[in-house]
């Protein structure tokens, strides 16, 4: 028989579509009991709240999303949780899951798309990070998509976050000359000093048409896209013949109520260029592989990643805005319950 499990069940919820950038205020919270279970489901504790920024998307309610938000729903978003009560036949107490939760504490999952994690491979909070969507969106991208082959130049935009580093660090594996793009120069000291990068460039210097050049002097013949707009733009100007650029996240855009107008393509077609797009769901099936393959570099000290973690689910709301703001250092995180768990 199941345990009876009694408590409140604190949650952020959707309030409103942002105008622009995201704000606080933008969310709300409230407190109910925690759900009863029933037969064929499992209830689980939210361990860690991923943070990402398509959730702004969301927030709009846009048709590439199959979530739709009302005001008052709960929050999407991926979890790591522990299951504390289980009438499901494969899910048993003290499983650590990933499973969409959303943004509150407790959860009922009838287990379908929810898979299980071994702590033995990494922290669980990866399963969010490198091991988890981000790292199969970077690792399938490249691979796959963008193809480096050994000695090519590989351009790689928010170069320190979960996609980013994880995309920049598999092509450092097959080969590849790699060159990060981001926000500060911490961020570019930590691409080259941890991640093994051969260069970085900050795009808040400017002229980043002169740097990717300076950085770059045969051209890129590979770009991994992360953030559309500008940078795209200026990586456009310096592409090598023949080269590939895959079109991966547009965050630059995310928080704007009309799309930016895009790059000038005629260099694309100057340089015999390809363009890809990326949706990561194409690529489900490369999950365990991926897994392997990153959790084998892991083991060996070859492959490095970086978690910016907020304490708490009430820190939710301003963590996800500073996310979407470029002031995050890392895979954004919520640790939302406490656990010694892959620690």
């Amino acid at each position: 028989m199941p345990r009876a499990v009694n408590g409140i069940n604190k949650r952020i919820t959707f309030l409103r579509s942002p105008r622009g950038l995201p704000v606080p205020e933008d969310f709300g919270a409230d407190e109910t009991g925690i759900p009863k279970l029933a037969a064929g489901q499992f209830l689980s504790r939210t361990l860690y709240l991923s943070l990402d920024p398509y959730y702004r998307n969301v927030m709009k309610n846009s048709q590439i999303y199959a979530d739709r938000l009302t005001p008052g729903d709960v929050m999407v978003g991926e979890t790591v949780a522990e299951v504390i009560d289980s009438q499901h036949p494969d899910f048993k107490v003290g499983d650590v899951v990933a499973v969409r939760n959303g943004w509150q504490e407790y959860a009922l999952s009838n287990g379908q798309g929810v898979r299980k994690i071994d702590p033995s491979i990494a922290p669980v909070s990866t399963a969010l990070g490198v091991l988890g969507m981000p790292g199969l969106t970077g690792y399938a991208g490249t691979v796959f998509l963008a193809q480096p082959l050994p000695g090519q130049t590989f351009v790689v935009s928010a170069c320190t976050g979960p996609v980013g580093s994880t995309a920049g660090q598999v092509a450092r594996h097959m080969g590849a000359r790699v060159v990060g793009i981001a926000g500060s120069k911490e961020k570019c000291d930590y691409a080259v000093r941890e991640l093994g990068f051969e260069a970085c460039v900050d795009y808040r210097e400017g002229d980043l048409v002169g740097q990717l050049k300076a950085a770059c002097p045969n051209g890129i013949d590979a770009y991994f896209d992360n953030v559309g707009g500008s940078t795209l733009e200026a990586v456009t100007l310096n592409l090598a013949m023949g080269s590939r650029i895959v079109l991966c996240g547009m965050i630059e855009a995310y928080s704007m109520d009309t799309p930016p107008p895009g790059p000038w393509l005629g260099p694309i077609v100057g340089a015999r260029a390809t363009m890809k797009g990326l949706v990561v769901y194409d690529h489900m099936n490369r999950l365990p592989e991926m897994t392997r393959v990153i959790g084998r570099w892991i083991h060996d000290g070859s492959f490095r990643w970086k978690e910016d973690i907020a304490k708490g689910l009430e820190q939710a709301p301003a963590a996800f805005c500073r996310l979407m703001r470029g002031q995050n250092f890392g895979k954004a995180l919520v640790e939302v319950g406490s656990t010694k768990l892959g620690r």
